[in-house]
């Protein structure tokens, strides 16, 4: 009997399929047998677990999110070490009894040696992901079977496990293998961020929309600038074998000095540059420094090194300050739709009752979740944020949930006690909880519901006694509807509901300026005012950051105006009086800005895009509709607009300006 009259190749690739036949006919095996295969036992299994407990913490949450994905299809999720050896499946429990019929179950060996063709063991053995649907299996007893597997790779290449989805033949869908590819690269992802703990970390994409999505690439440096590795996505673009690119530095693959990244990092954490590779395609990255914080000091640097946390946060020479104080009663300056929030909330006091908390972004939110918690029964117990945004998807596991010592490569010693833990008998507050992730999405539901976290790489479940306040600026109710936020999750936060009101939307910008002015005063000869002029300014201002920006602005000008009695028109910044409408008239037929094409080599400034065929006005009204059609594709959301058009933020609020008046 020939390999093809074994079994007739139709879904995958025949060559492949060909090939795992006759190394199949080559071992001994006979496609008619039903070879006695016993799993390991308990502890030898547990063993091997151990071995592989990198792989085998960071795989769980996204098998539970994958199986989630194909649940009631008469299937499972299953993951194996580097030989093929199942360590953990989960099915439906109505398939379970079917695969146990043929081994398909944790302990057994699928490598092609011991089962003939199959998915899991051809996938490891071709390095690719692979299908094979029901006779494609070299075993008879194995073509009740339509597999779908991934190698797994380690950040350095090394294939050390596989991610398979088998089920019932007749439940067969073409779109399963793309599912289990992108799982197996979501597992990668989340061991390259942890294998480089303490590397500057480069997240980069053609495409701005990409950055912090499974398509990202990333690629990480030693303090040196000394290139370690790179994902798939990242090898990708470079188009270069990972042991090539293990031979160049930052400055040849991405064309500008190390040092310069460094200043951009510490400078705006979390902010967007332009970057070539050595094809010279332009892509958008983001540089990090990685948990733990990492100080960094580099040329360009003043003698005392920031250091860049977690959350993205800086410091320069001191440690970072705690927020002013906030309560329920100092929140309230007078608005009426503000004080009506806050009396809501107040009605809560001494209940375990989650909030949440609602609102464009910069309209303090977090003011009020500090608030909640200073005015509740748990004021003196911690109050623990997490930006669910500030944090790429493979690192908000480990900063959330924690992990245990020896978790993965890279960890720290003893391990790290996540937020949920450090909140317990206090306040946990999940900032922008729209930004979540799926498969921790599902992990936060668990603690939710059973009030315990095992950290990663642990087994003991630590109980938690915590209050949850959320907020995000996104439509969780439109996520739901696209699959991109948790039903279940959403019932579970949302005990009680309130939208803070966007500034420009508030009736007591008078107080509020006074009250932030008064919390600026650290003993520095700061004005404890603003002229009746710079009021009438800032009540003809759309105020897009709201709060934060009218922070900011009065921060800034205070220091301008130090030692004078208030702040005058000239004390504010020139961007922001652009922003309220008040630039020089020459300035609107200005060409669009565009960064530079060296990024960060330009120490951030602009320059004129090329001169176009088209009289002003047509430039600008070009400009203008592509920037609508830009924030209409991004929900509104001016910095990643700004970002993906090339353009500074005052550019697009100008024009978003200029709009409005129009229309």
């Amino acid at each position: 009997m020939t390999h093809r009259s074994v079994a007739q190749p139709t879904l995958g690739r025949p060559d492949v399929i060909a090939q795992a036949h006759a190394r199949s006919l080559e071992v001994g095996l006979r496609a008619s047998e039903t070879p006695d295969f016993q799993p390991l036992r308990r502890l030898a299994l547990r063993e091997l677990v151990d071995r592989n407990q990198s792989l085998y913490t960071h795989a769980l949450p996204v098998m539970e999110t994958l199986h989630a994905q194909i649940v009631d299809t008469q299937s499972m999720v299953l993951l194996t070490d580097n030989h093929g050896v199942i360590l953990h499946s989960l099915g439906d429990s109505d398939f379970v009894e079917k695969a146990n019929r043929v081994a398909l179950c944790p302990g057994v060996s699928w490598a092609e040696a011991d089962r003939g063709t199959n998915a899991i063991g051809t996938a490891l053995i071709d390095g690719q992901p692979t299908v094979v649907h029901a006779g494609e299996h070299f075993l008879h007893a194995n073509r009740i079977l339509t597999c779908s597997c991934a190698p797994i790779a380690d950040p350095f290449g090394r294939t050390i496990g596989a991610l398979d989805v088998s089920g019932d033949t007749r439940g067969f869908h073409k779109h399963t293998l793309a599912l289990v590819r992108m799982s197996a690269q979501m597992i990668e992802n989340h061991l390259f961020s942890n294998q480089f703990v303490d590397a500057i970390r480069v997240h980069f994409h053609a495409r701005a929309e990409f950055i912090g999505t499974l398509y990202e690439g990333l690629a990480a440096f030693a303090p040196d600038g000394t290139f370690l590795s790179a994902n798939r996505s990242a090898l990708f673009q470079f188009g270069q074998p990972l042991a090539d690119l293990q031979r160049q530095t930052f400055d040849a693959l991405f064309g500008i000095a190390f040092a310069r990244l460094l200043q951009q990092i510490a400078r705006a954490p979390g902010e967007n540059i332009v970057l070539t590779l050595p094809s010279g395609v332009r892509v958008v990255a983001r540089g990090e420094f990685a948990v733990p914080r990492y100080v960094a000091s580099a040329e360009g640097f003043p003698d005392t090194a920031r250091t860049v946390t977690s959350s993205g946060t800086r410091a320069a020479g001191r440690p970072c300050e705690a927020p002013p104080l906030a309560t329920l009663e100092t929140l309230d300056t007078g608005d009426a739709t503000v004080s009506a929030i806050l009396r809501r909330v107040a009605k809560l006091r001494g209940r375990d009752i989650p909030i949440l908390v609602l609102g464009k972004t910069g309209t303090g939110k977090e003011w009020l979740a500090r608030a909640i918690h200073h005015d509740s029964p748990r004021r003196a117990a911690p109050f623990i944020a997490l930006n669910c945004a500030s944090l790429p998807d493979t690192l908000i596991e480990a900063e959330l949930f924690g992990y245990e010592d020896g978790a993965f490569t890279g960890a720290k010693k003893r391990g790290s006690v996540g937020k949920i833990v450090q909140a317990d008998g206090g306040t946990l507050f999940l900032d922008e909880i729209g930004d979540m992730p799926l498969a921790q999405q599902v992990r936060l539901m668990r603690v939710l519901q059973e009030r315990t976290v095992v950290p990663l790489g642990g087994t003991r479940a630590i109980p938690v006694d915590l209050r949850v306040v959320c907020a995000t600026h996104r439509n969780l109710r439109a996520m739901i509807e696209a699959g991109t936020f948790r039903e279940d999750l959403y019932y579970r936060i949302n005990g009680l509901v309130v939208t803070l009101p966007a500034l420009r939307e508030r009736s007591d910008l008078a107080a509020l300026v006074e009250r932030m002015l008064a919390l600026q005063q650290d003993g520095e000869r700061l004005p404890r005012r603003v002229s009746d002029e710079v009021l009438e300014r800032f009540a003809q201002c759309r105020w897009p950051g709201n709060l934060r920006q009218l922070a900011n602005v009065l921060r800034t000008a205070s220091i301008m105006a130090e030692g004078a009695a208030q702040i005058e028109l000239e004390d504010l910044p020139e961007d922001f009086l652009q922003d309220c409408g008040h630039a020089p008239a020459h300035e609107s037929t200005q060409p669009p800005l565009v960064r530079s094409g060296n990024g960060a080599g330009n120490n951030g400034q602009e320059k004129p895009a090329a001169p176009m065929q088209a009289s002003p006005a047509r430039m600008e009204d070009w400009q203008a509709t592509l920037i609508a059609q830009t924030l209409a594709r991004l929900d509104g959301n001016v910095s990643a607009a700004a970002r993906e058009l090339g353009l500074a933020r005052n550019t697009v609020y100008r024009y978003l300006r200029r709009g409005n008046t129009t229309h």
